[in-house]
């Protein structure tokens, strides 16, 4: 039985299998990126380059890549190219965690680089209806640049009550956790989180501090957490659609 060599000698593929040849490039794709030929990050070689490799056509390489991009394994950038998601950055079903805590669910060291840490009034931060408090209560509004493994995920912005938290404009949170300092410091348990999902193009500023370029698409999470007393946070987060992703698993009830 004669198969289909790729460039570097391997036979990887098998016509007379039955199982079409856009699957079996998908599976030899699937473990050239697991065996880390192509890290996360990594860009792809063009479809042309492929199909050459593996001797197929343009359009059996692009069936197999496009399902791999549906199983969240590849991520294409227009006028860039494809590239190897981090797949342990892909958030699914959780509870009320931190960005921290969801990071190290998956093997992944959490960092952040402190952008600002302010202390505003709720009607200067705009956040005085979300967060339920008076327009003159003061907030403290810290903006990170959150990382995984040292690389850039998403920048997010949190504005907490003072009044709820004093002396929490005090304290350092580079590389530290802001629900395992509310934890440890004030007995805070969050129960509950309201978030708001939506895509967008990051602007110049943002595309700069994430190290990709301007328009790149990137999700954009608005949240609202909430203790046994009310309203004690609200999130603003920007997240590299290229390094973070959002799985939902939907059932019948």
């Amino acid at each position: 039985m004669t198969g289909i060599y790729d460039a570097a000698g391997r036979a990887t593929l098998d016509p007379s299998s039955g199982v079409p040849l856009y699957m079996q490039v998908e599976r030899s794709l699937f473990a050239r990126i697991e065996s880390g030929e192509w890290g996360p990050g990594a860009q792809i070689p063009p479809e042309d380059v492929i199909a050459a490799s593996y001797g197929v056509s343009r359009i059996t390489i692009r069936q197999a890549i496009a399902r791999l991009v549906d199983r969240g394994l590849l991520a294409r950038e227009r006028g860039r190219g494809t590239f190897v998601r981090d797949t342990k950055l892909t958030a699914g079903a959780r509870g009320v965690t931190s960005f921290t805590q969801e990071l190290t669910g998956r093997n992944v060291k959490a960092g952040a680089l402190i952008l600002a840490h302010e202390v505003k009034t709720a009607g200067e931060a705009g956040l005085a209806d979300e967060l339920q408090i008076d327009a003159s209560a003061q907030v403290l509004q810290l903006r990170r640049l959150r990382t995984g493994d040292g690389r850039p995920v998403g920048l997010q912005t949190s504005t907490l009550p003072l009044g709820r938290f004093p002396g929490l404009d005090l304290i350092d949170f580079t590389d530290r956790s802001l629900y395992g300092v509310l934890r440890e410091g004030y007995g805070l348990v969050p129960i509950e989180a309201i978030e708001t999902m939506s895509v967008t193009n990051l602007a110049r500023a943002d595309a700069e501090t994430l190290g990709v370029r301007q328009g790149a698409a990137a999700f954009q999470i608005e949240r609202i957490t909430l203790d046994a007393r009310g309203r004690f946070e609200h999130v603003h987060s920007i997240m590299r659609g290229d390094r973070y992703q959002i799985r939902v698993v939907l059932r019948e009830p």
